[in-house]
């Protein structure tokens, strides 16, 4: 049979570092809207700025903190691909699938919800996530 156990934690090191990657962007370089939160909220930028003069630096400050737990997140499961997960130790299943499902699978769920133009990217970061989980499960 082949191994797959490389595979399976080279893919959820991938995971991880497009989560790093996506805390970064969060963090120095995400507009506080985004035209598609414009649309979806159905009002336009002038009209939030009138209205919620802060609003716009204060998204910058969750953004940043968004950011952070993201980088975070990329980073911790960067770490258990290379460690608990190669070596297959007892729970990090359960863990990984766990922490997949609570980041990167409910950020792809809401932004399928609010029509989120990058909808499509998340859910291939996501499915890097499964098809890691499935690697990991075929080669007991």
């Amino acid at each position: 049979m082949l191994k797959l156990k490389p595979y399976s934690a080279s893919l959820l090191s991938l995971a991880g570092l497009l989560l790093v990657a996506m805390g970064i962007y969060f963090v120095l370089l995400r507009p506080a809207l985004l035209p598609e939160d414009l649309r979806y909220m159905k009002t336009t930028l002038s009209i939030l700025n009138d209205s919620a003069q802060g609003l716009s630096g204060w998204l910058h400050k969750v953004f940043w903190v968004l950011g952070g737990y993201i980088l975070t997140t990329g980073l911790l499961t960067v770490f258990i691909s290379f460690t608990s997960f190669r070596k297959r130790l007892p729970g990090v299943f359960i863990i990984i699938t766990l922490a997949g499902v609570n980041s990167i699978g409910l950020m792809t769920v809401v932004n399928f919800i609010i029509g989120s133009d990058f909808k499509w990217l998340l859910l291939s970061f996501t499915l890097l996530w499964v098809f890691a989980l499935i690697l990991y499960r075929l080669n007991k």
